[in-house]
């Protein structure tokens, strides 16, 4: 369906939308739309830091799983 959308279409839509909200309002979606993948990606890092912590933790104990019972 996008396929069919040219530069000429999508400036059109911006204007329309430009009209009907109004430039404060885009810039304050915008905004919005910014701090959401700010925070995506933060929640992303966090997740992935978390996880080398856990594989680094499970690298360290190379004792074996009997000798590890034993002590």
């Amino acid at each position: 369906m996008l396929n069919n959308i040219g530069p000429m279409g999508f400036i059109i839509i911006a204007i329309v939308i430009l009209v009907l909200f109004g430039r404060g309002k885009i810039s304050g979606i915008m905004g919005e739309v910014g701090k959401g993948i700010t925070s995506f990606r933060k929640g992303m890092d966090e997740g992935r830091r978390e996880i080398d912590d856990t594989n680094a933790a499970a690298a360290r104990d190379v004792t074996p799983s009997e000798e590890r019972d034993r002590v």
